[in-house]
């Protein structure tokens, strides 16, 4: 359950659209006239932080859920270190605690509260609820009439696995929480490898079952016993605990009076997916268990994408919905359904089976049927589709180029491919290479090979220059033939020598520019240099930084030093700019002498500020884009904004999105973006933007 990927080659983000039923932006709209975001292309959803109903509400990764009996959902949102409450009956969505984007460890109302990897959550008969706040290594409380936050055992910051009262008590990333009708609560201490019970009226911690440090897979009683980071619980009304035991691919009782351990389900140290009786069972990484009325318990297994139904009186598993090792977003019922690493579950009064998956979406399944639809959210939509506007699919595409007659070129990253979107009309089709096949094969349409091609600049002669990145390769498409040639770099070798075609080396390049004068230029990520390529020779040359030589210095040539280079964009007045991902800058290089200066931000210091200069901020600036007006546009991937800079004094100001606030909302500026990753200008004044797997316009 991997949540964070490498930046600088794949990104996940998120698009809704303005209005679903409209493609094809005005073109002619007066320069400087922004005020809405629209679709051109692509489909819609993925991990975001916006509260609405249904599917256009927005989550991270969550990996708690419980339901109350007002019909009340509330969800762990662990990414974006919230607690949000979702009316089932409705799917309308708002969040109870905690800011988006901001982690913590404050006690407070609502807003002010923070959380840092909010887990499991509980909630008893009296409208409270209880969250472990796993990387704070604390039990929270949270009053769900108020939102008001306070910290019931441990202290933030400081892990352990003491028995005390509140403060005193010592945590180790404690992941799942379930309550007895008594007032207490049991906590899955994960990386104690134990199970921990808190009495809530006076936040006396003590060890139920488990030995703190001491992973394994013994039944036994209380010390004796061992787990391997077990994650979620589910009680029973004769005191009777079930710990999904994640490392151990286990499902385990223990009896709260007595401590006592068994296995009910699965076999230690042997995943697997079979259904079956007992030991002969196999689950991949169960996470999440839930108990209904009728003895049987549901459970989320984790690595299989799939919902287990465990009898408890015989230990008989089968499977309710979802197949083994086949991952998506489909609803439908039992075998059809796709899940996407289903990590938490609750049951509500209905017998419904209310699931998190990691699909950032919350889905519901009817238990009798096995029947899955999503309750809130919409899973992030990759595929390769060839279509119209929202009908096309896209797969982590990183880079945009518009040329003069209406076209916009994608370099589809993930795909492996180029495709060409009619901006007009919001047609899509696949110029070169072929969705999911990669490698480095010059040709013609579908039988050229790209991987993870990464930047995309077109001329005005009708040619489409490629980073492809995979391939340490500079790549020639001419658009009208659909002909690839490698115009400099061999594939499959990198390096930082200068010379002609393929005596070149480069090393994960990244955005490519065009001059006016036959020039490429290209961000040399990997060598942190800036390369300029003569296109009718094919001649390479390194024109700033040193290869491995990694920084920030302004200079001439070597002198000066880059720390990834990622998107670059040539103005009409000879100047080079680039957007420095790692830095949080914005460069500028004089093509005609090789002098860089810094035009905005300053090195390592991140934030989201407007300002002038030095004292602007950025967060991970990926794309960049000159307009004819003396603008430069940023795209401000971990801000979620589009930025404008002023050309004539650097003044930076943020066009669209707000920091700290993801998952696209639709609608007047500054509306709301996801990380974007790369910024087309037209000299019309419109701009195209890449936000996770669409395409979008602003006007």
């Amino acid at each position: 359950m991997k949540r964070y990927r490498w930046l600088l080659i794949l990104v996940v983000l998120s698009v809704a659209c303005s209005d679903a039923g409209t493609t094809g932006p005005d073109l002619a709209m007066p320069t400087g006239r922004y005020s809405m975001l629209s679709l051109v292309a692509g489909g819609l959803g993925g991990a975001g932080m916006a509260d609405g109903t249904g599917a256009a509400a927005r989550f991270g990764f969550s990996y708690g859920v419980a339901v109350d009996g007002a019909g009340n959902l509330f969800v762990a949102d662990t990414m974006n270190n919230t607690i949000r409450k979702v009316v089932v009956a409705t799917g309308a969505v708002t969040t109870l605690a905690g800011t988006a984007g901001m982690f913590g460890s404050t006690d407070g109302t609502g807003a002010a509260a923070r959380f840092f990897d909010p887990s499991g959550v509980a909630v008893d008969g009296a409208g409270n609820l209880f969250v472990a706040d796993r990387l704070n290594h604390t039990i929270r409380k949270v009053v769900v009439a108020t939102g008001a936050v306070t910290t019931l055992a441990g202290t933030t910051g400081m892990s352990g696995s003491t028995d005390a009262i509140g403060t005193a008590a010592r945590f180790n990333r404690p992941y799942g929480v379930a309550l007895d009708s008594s007032g207490n609560l049991f906590v899955a201490d994960s990386s104690n490898h134990t199970i921990r019970k808190v009495v809530v009226a006076t936040g006396a911690v003590t060890t139920l079952a488990g030995t703190t440090g001491m992973s394994g897979s013994t039944d036994a009683t209380g010390t004796a016993a061992r787990f391997n980071r077990p994650y979620g619980l589910a009680l029973d009304g004769t005191g009777n605990l079930f710990v999904a035991d994640f490392s151990n691919h286990t499902i385990r009782k223990v009896v709260v009076a007595t401590g006592a351990v068994t296995t009910l389900a699965g076999t230690a140290s042997m995943s697997g997916s079979t259904d079956g009786m007992g030991a002969a069972v196999r689950f991949k990484g169960p996470s999440a268990v839930a108990l209904d009325g009728a003895g049987n318990l549901f459970v989320t297994d984790s690595n299989n994408h799939t919902i287990r139904k465990v009898a408890v009186a015989t230990g008989a598993v089968t499977t309710l919905a979802g197949t083994a090792g086949m991952s998506g977003s489909t609803d439908g019922t039992g075998a059809v359904v796709r899940f996407n690493v289903p990590t938490a579950a609750a049951l509500d009064s209905a017998g419904n089976l209310l699931v998190a998956d990691y699909n950032c979406t919350l889905r519901k399944v009817v238990v009798a049927t096995g029947a899955v639809t999503t309750l809130a959210g919409t899973a992030s939509m990759t595929g390769s589709t060839d279509g119209t506007g929202a009908e096309a699919r896209f797969n982590s595409p990183s880079t945009v180029a518009v040329d003069g007659v209406g076209n916009l070129f994608v370099a589809d990253s993930l795909n492996h491919t180029i495709r060409k979107v009619v901006l007009a009309t919001g047609a899509v089709t696949t110029l070169v290479g072929t969705a999911g096949m990669s490698g480095g094969t010059d040709g013609t349409g579908a039988a050229a090979r790209f991987n993870l091609p990464t930047g995309v600049a077109v001329d005005g002669t009708g040619n489409l220059f490629v980073a492809d990145s995979g391939n340490h390769t500079i790549r020639k498409v001419v658009v009208a033939t659909s002909s690839v040639i490698t115009l400099a770099g061999t594939v499959g070798m990198s390096g930082s020598t200068d010379g002609t075609g393929a005596a070149a080396r480069f090393s994960s390049t990244q955005g490519v520019a065009v001059d006016g004068a036959g020039n490429l230029f290209v961000a040399d990520s990997g060598n942190h240099t800036i390369r300029k390529i003569v296109v009718a020779t094919g001649a390479v040359t390194t024109l700033a930084g040193t290869a491995g030589m990694s920084g920030s210095t302004d200079g001439t040539g070597a002198a000066a030093l880059f720390n990834f280079p990622y998107g670059v964009a040539v103005d009409g007045e000879g100047s080079l700019f680039v957007a420095e991902a790692v830095n949080h800058t914005i460069r500028k290089v004089v093509l005609a002498t090789g002098a860089v200066t810094t035009l905005a931000g300053t090195a390592r210091m991140s934030g989201s500020t407007d300002g002038t200069g030095a004292t602007a901020r950025f967060n991970f600036p990926y794309g960049v884009a000159v307009d004819g007006a003396g603008n430069l546009f940023v795209a401000d991937f971990g801000n979620h904004a589009i930025r404008k800079i002023q050309l004539s004094n650097a003044s930076v100001t943020t066009l669209v999105g707000v920091a700290d606030q993801f998952g696209v909302t639709p609608g007047p500026l500054p509306a709301r973006l996801s990380q974007p990753r790369a910024v087309a200008a037209l000299t019309s004044g419109a701009l195209f933007i890449l936000d996770e797997n669409s395409v979008l316009s602003v006007l």
